[in-house]
């Protein structure tokens, strides 16, 4: 398999956190469970075969994906095919800084994976043309960098409070109090639940449940034997079964299920 990474230059590097391109993926699965991790992304499929998401129990296609498409912050998992030798090219947005380069509020695209077509009007199709005559991997995130430099909708400035909210609550999601940092901020908390929303994607304390179940997702994988009541504790759930709640409705496993079936990439499940 051919899989390279590229962290673009500033000041794109303030908005996005990687791209990725990989071909001829082979894994030893079917279908996986992608689980909800807070990013935002832009996939495009340079091998000319359509993709597509799955529902859930029965495995039969719900949605197909072409050529290019979006996915917003999403609160539950997605049924996906494997990938088996596809070749993607992924643009992965840092974690609320996605904003400038979409048409609509971010909240229009929470648990949604929409073709760039209708959400662009076209915008996005000369990007393909372009990465699939780039001849390299270097190349493709060279064209990459430029193309998503020019279309951009507004200057690639933060806004200060909301990246400010969004470190607080990826930092220490199990001891957010979220009253505390709305009085930290400097805005009401009305107007700045709406702008959070607006350019995250989903409100703070939505954010706040994905960034605490990163945080146990992420504690399941370094640790060998889990200690099931320590890690609901350290992550700040307050009894066993809201830990159990909770893990299951992002995930839709149980903490134990899950870390029986996890891979070396701890948001996607195989699932045969």
């Amino acid at each position: 398999m051919i899989h390279h990474i590229h962290r673009p230059s500033f000041p794109l590097n303030r908005h996005i956190a990687v791209f990725t391109y990989f071909k001829g993926l082979v894994p030893g699965h079917g279908f996986e469970r992608f689980l909800p991790d807070g990013n935002v992304e832009i996939i495009v499929d340079l091998a000319g075969r359509a993709e597509h998401i799955y529902d859930d129990t029965a495995l039969q296609p719900i949605q197909t994906c072409r050529e290019i498409w979006a996915s917003g912050v999403r609160t539950r998992y997605l049924t996906l095919s494997s990938g088996h030798k596809s070749e993607l090219f992924v643009i992965n947005f840092r974690k609320g800084m996605a904003y400038p380069f979409f048409p609509v509020p971010m909240q229009e695209m929470s648990d949604r994976v929409v073709d760039a077509d209708s959400l662009w009007r076209g915008g996005l199709s000369g990007l393909r043309e372009r990465l699939l005559e780039a001849p390299t991997p270097t190349a493709k995130f060279h064209v990459a960098e430029g193309f998503l430099s020019s279309m951009r909708r507004g200057p690639l400035e933060a806004n200060a409070c909301v990246e400010h909210a969004i470190q607080a609550l990826l930092d220490s999601p199990e001891n957010m109090v979220l009253e505390r940092l709305y009085s930290n901020i400097g805005y009401s908390k009305k107007h700045f639940i709406r702008l959070f929303s607006e350019r995250v994607g989903v409100p703070p304390k939505t954010y706040a449940r994905l960034a605490r179940f990163q945080k146990v997702v992420q504690e399941i994988a370094r640790s060998g034997g889990v200690d099931w009541s320590s890690v609901a504790r350290e992550c700040g759930f307050y009894d066993q079964a809201h830990f159990i709640h909770d893990f299951k409705r992002f995930s839709g496993f149980t903490p134990s299920e899950y870390s029986k079936r996890k891979s070396d990439d701890v948001n996607y499940v195989p699932l045969g």
